[in-house]
């Protein structure tokens, strides 16, 4: 798959993610078999561009691969601004964000309450493309609401105006997160442009991928909340779709391996003190399927230093391991 010039190394890609896509993250998924990954979504407002948070977000240093980074807002003008500037700061494909249905977002005219105006749509659209030498993408959801599904009507402004590469979520952003995505106004988007439509939404499992793919006539699947605490998905999806065979669960030496990894590249990105916080909810999110009970998570989260961290993984994983090693019998 190509955008622009870029080709993919596959069809698969990290959905933006604000407060989770960072550059760990990424990096993880990356090296797990996502063939693109996509930046937390970065205002258009210059004012916040100097302060701590946003300077996280917009540090690629390091960073291998392609670096997509997704730019949000409401006046043309400023996302131009905003497109250059990320582009001066390392980025190689700029992408809109169309799609978050976020009320302190949408309050502000940006993410999915664009949808309900087509004409500014066009004009953010043509303002950055113009604005900049990479290919520009595009994230949006069905519409508005359900009785105004106009996704379809979007994609051909989009691709009328430049954009290389089209995401959707498949809900509108009156359903945020409830219900289930809607594979058949994807599937209507995509028979109504030429440029690659790339299907998001409740893609979980690799069986899931390959339904959506063949269901939508999608060009590539992005691959959100189904990531957390799981970037194997993307090794599993690639696999199944090559073969048709699942690939097993990671052994449980390979998830304390790579959620150790994890946990020293935040702790390493952000530093001790806000390192060991936001590597919390991404332990939760890793360990979900062991810590049932929350019991662990609970005493994690009251771990205030970077060592105490990583020595209580430590012992969880000696604790899971020797319980599994109880549960083999000897006949087997």
């Amino acid at each position: 798959m190509r955008i622009g010039p870029h080709t993919l190394q596959n069809n698969l890609m990290l959905a933006p993610m604000a407060g989770v896509t960072d550059r760990p993250f990424r990096q993880m998924c990356r090296r797990m078999g996502a063939g693109l990954v996509v930046s937390e979504m970065l205002s258009s407002n210059p004012k916040v561009w100097k302060t701590a948070k946003s300077m996280h977000r917009m540090d690629h240093s390091g960073e291998d691969g392609i670096r997509s980074v997704q730019i949000a807002g409401a006046d043309p003008e400023l996302m131009a601004q905003a497109a250059q500037f990320n582009v001066e700061n390392g980025a190689q494909i700029i992408d809109i964000n169309m799609g978050c249905p976020a009320k302190k977002v949408n309050k502000k005219l940006a993410g999915s309450a664009l949808l309900q105006y087509p004409d500014l749509v066009e004009r953010i659209v043509r303002a950055v493309v113009d604005a900049v030498d990479v290919p520009v993408t595009l994230k949006i959801r069905t519409g508005w609401d359900t009785d105004n599904r106009n996704g379809a009507d979007i994609a051909r402004i989009a691709e009328q105006n430049g954009i290389q590469s089209l995401a959707v979520h498949g809900r509108t952003r009156a359903c945020m997160y409830r219900g289930n995505a809607e594979y058949d106004t994807i599937r209507t988007i995509k028979q109504a442009v030429s440029i690659p439509v790339i299907a998001n939404g409740d893609i979980t499992s690799p069986e899931k991928a390959r339904f959506v793919l063949d269901y939508t006539g999608a060009d590539g699947v992005m691959i959100g909340r189904g990531a957390q605490g799981n970037p194997w998905i993307f090794k599993q999806i690639l696999h199944y779709l090559e073969t048709g065979e699942n690939l097993p669960a990671p052994p449980l030496s390979e998830q304390q391996a790579v959620l150790h990894e994890h946990v020293v590249n935040v702790h390493a990105f952000y530093g001790d003190v806000m390192g060991t916080r936001i590597a919390r909810k991404h332990v939760g999110w890793y360990l979900a399927e062991h810590d049932k009970d929350n019991q662990f998570r609970r005493t994690f989260n009251g771990l205030e230093e970077a060592h105490a961290q990583l020595d209580a993984l430590e012992d969880y994983f000696q604790s899971l391991h020797k319980r599994d090693k109880r549960q083999i019998s000897p006949a087997a």
